[in-house]
């Protein structure tokens, strides 16, 4: 796909998260999150990190504007803390934090990148986990209030809105491994949390409408792509289940109206799913603007034997409890490489296989890359410069996946790198650094390295460069 010029239409982003970047923990009236409360608690995070001050992008917005604006991209991707904006999840927004963000869209707004904003990217306030979390109802509900508040306070000034980030990641590692926030080990809490994080978006999706109607509306997934270890009908029924749980859960209520039949059917031992009542998969399917695409690496899998060891290789972290809920069966096995320092697989071609895999089951449904990039062991070298040959190779070549899968006919809209900045990577503390721009945790400086110089490059192209 080298030299594929991209249509005049195409959106080049960056993307970040509140948690991962934003510090000022306590300032200006925000309130604890889950994630506050994971990062704090001992042997969670990696070093005992957490996100007080991470990259201190609540008092250096400014600056870091300034290098999107440098950078050339047409759109940044950042999320909104619920806790800053509505501490404790209920009652009225917090005017500092509103203030935060008005600022921080009328600044893009001036420097010609339009805003696109997720509303949640896994930093539920603590009170409303106190309260029961995501398995329980109401915090779907305030959700919506949520919604209603920033929404209402922003207006149409926000270019698109995102009601979630991965969901799967909130419901399954916070609920079912615990490798994230809340750090839960509950099966059947986690199913529950699913359910009302597809009603979570939905009704918040119906409130952007209300409010802000000519925005665009999305939501962004990570979705799964799987493959057998062989073409055997044990294997194949494998990919099955895990693509149910990965990808349909989210997929089929969002886009299609229902949950997949053998979903429920699958997870029957674990719940009876009486949680979901009438009408809420017709609240979910919110229609979308644009499906967002998180796209990182591939899953391999096939049926356990019941007697070898278990491999549970699913690049999402260790855990004593699995985050595929009624899959105990399953192995998720060890890919060859090259890898990147998360220890996930490289493959491009797996991001053509998805974008094409949605074009044919939502034809006519538009997409957009929302997240991907790669995290590397950086090197600075004597003169500070940093020479990531190997992030750039990452883009360069997922680029072209894109501009593949878009010549065999997927609409797609976008492509978002993750991530702008080097930050909190979550349950791995600073250890992981995805960023284009480095950043030094101990001067909190920041630096282009040789990936943000290639992608603004390719971003005054549109074109694919030759190499």
């Amino acid at each position: 796909m080298s030299g594929f010029l991209f249509p005049e239409r195409f959106v080049w982003g960056a993307a970040t998260a509140a948690y991962q970047i934003e510090g000022a923990a306590k300032e200006d009236g925000r309130g604890p999150s889950i994630w506050d409360t994971y990062s704090h608690t001992p042997g969670r995070v990696r070093n005992g990190d957490t996100g007080d001050v991470a990259a201190d992008h609540y008092h250096r917005w400014a600056e870091d504007l300034g290098h999107l604006a440098e950078l050339g991209v047409r759109a940044y991707r950042f999320s909104i803390s619920w806790p800053r904006v509505q501490p404790g999840g209920a009652g009225a927004v917090n005017p500092a934090g509103v203030d935060f963000y008005a600022r921080l869209v009328d600044r893009l707004l001036d420097l010609g990148i339009q805003p696109v904003a997720t509303l949640y990217h896994w930093d539920l306030p603590q009170e409303l986990e106190d309260a029961g979390g995501w398995p329980a109802r109401d915090t779907a509900l305030r959700f919506a209030d949520y919604a209603a508040g920033i929404v209402g306070a922003l207006g149409d000034r926000v270019h698109t809105w995102t009601t979630l980030n991965e969901p799967w990641c909130s419901a399954y590692l916070g609920y079912a491994s615990g490798v994230h926030a809340p750090g839960r080990t509950e099966p059947a809490a986690a199913l529950a949390a699913v359910h009302h994080l597809n009603l979570a978006h939905g009704l918040a999706g119906r409130v952007i409408r209300d409010l802000a109607p000519a925005a665009l509306l999305s939501v962004t997934l990570n979705l799964h792509v799987l493959r057998p270890a062989s073409d055997s009908t044990a294997d194949r029924d494998v990919v099955r289940r895990i693509d149910a749980l990965a990808n349909r859960a989210f997929l089929g209520p969002m886009l299609d109206g229902a949950y997949p039949a053998d979903l429920l059917a699958d997870t029957a031992a674990v719940t009876d799913w009486s949680f979901v009542r009438d009408g809420d998969e017709r609240i979910a399917a919110a229609p979308l603007d644009v499906l967002g695409v998180n796209y990182y690496a591939t899953t391999l899998v096939r049926a356990w034997d019941g007697k070898s060891p278990r491999s549970e290789a699913d690049g999402h972290g260790e855990s004593a409890h699995t985050p595929w809920v009624g899959a105990g069966d399953v192995e998720f096995l060890p890919q060859p490489g090259p890898h990147t320092a998360m220890g996930w697989n490289i493959d491009p071609g797996g991001l053509t296989e998805l974008l094409l895999r949605l074009h044919r089951e939502y034809p006519g449904q538009p997409l957009m890359i929302t997240e991907n990039g790669a995290a590397f062991d950086d090197v600075v070298a004597p003169d500070g410069a940093v020479h990531d040959d190997r992030r750039v190779d990452y883009l360069r070549r997922h680029v072209a996946a894109v501009a593949d899968a878009m010549v065999r006919g997927a609409d797609v809209r976008g492509y978002f790198v993750w991530s702008l900045l080097d930050n909190f990577e979550w349950a791995y503390g600073y250890d992981r650094r995805f960023g284009i721009i480095r950043v030094d945790y101990d001067t909190l400086a920041r630096t282009w390295k040789d990936s943000a110089h290639w992608y603004r490059r390719l971003v005054a192209a549109n074109r694919l460069p030759d190499a």
